[in-house]
């Protein structure tokens, strides 16, 4: 085998390793969409005292938190 096939079978074997480690990785760390239903719906709607209100962008918010 010659001094070139030998680098190219090598940087083959490199970039398909490197590849299967990436599918790897990512299907690994994928992640399941969180579960709404333990949102909390009893908070106050709206509370003069301090101002908050739970508007729907604050709800969506609090169930990205969930994990």
């Amino acid at each position: 085998m010659s001094e070139q096939n030998k680098r190219r079978l090598f940087l083959g074997t490199v970039s398909a390793t490197a590849a299967a480690a990436a599918i790897g990785t990512v299907a690994a760390t994928t992640e399941k969409a969180p579960d709404t239903s333990r949102v909390n719906t009893s908070l106050p709607a709206d509370d003069q005292k301090t101002g908050y209100r739970l508007t729907e962008h604050i709800r969506r918010y609090y169930e990205t938190t969930l994990s």
